[in-house]
């Protein structure tokens, strides 16, 4: 269990072989502890509504896991951990997070007029936003 948690502090997309993915799918199964999830928050542009949006929760049953220090189901442990990981790339790709975070905001035509983070809410969406990722860094603009 231990070693599976390691992974929040520095979660890599680029880093992230082989073991790794057994690393992930042993945390998703697990469930993130609400402090792992805060440590990911908060070197992360979102705020805890956009936070509870893509994940689906309120921001009141946020305020209860963290008062009462539990784990995300596993659902919400994928969630969390597939933002994190297109969050990173993105961060990679753009060269730094102000960049990443400016086109976060932007509203992009290749991504039918809307801003990218729009699309978190969802595995189809960060699949896209996974997708337009790999274009820019292979310079296939839209």
């Amino acid at each position: 269990m231990g070693q599976a948690l390691k992974i929040g502090a520095d979660l890599s997309y680029k880093l992230i072989d082989d073991r790794d993915v057994f690393m992930l799918i042993s945390t998703v199964r697990e469930g993130i502890k609400y402090a792992l999830f805060q440590s990911i928050a908060d070197k992360s542009p979102f705020s805890t509504a956009e936070w509870s949006g893509y994940l689906h929760l309120s921001e009141r049953t946020f305020q209860r896991y963290k008062k009462e220090k539990r784990k995300f189901d596993p659902l919400h442990s994928e969630k969390i951990l597939e933002i994190t990981l297109v969050y990173n790339k993105g961060v990679e790709v753009f060269g730094d997070q102000a960049n990443f975070d400016a086109w976060l905001e932007a509203k992009n035509v290749a991504l039918g007029g809307i801003k990218p983070k729009e699309l978190l809410d969802n595995t189809f969406g960060i699949g896209l936003l996974k997708d337009e990722l790999t274009r820019i860094e292979h310079g296939v603009l839209a």
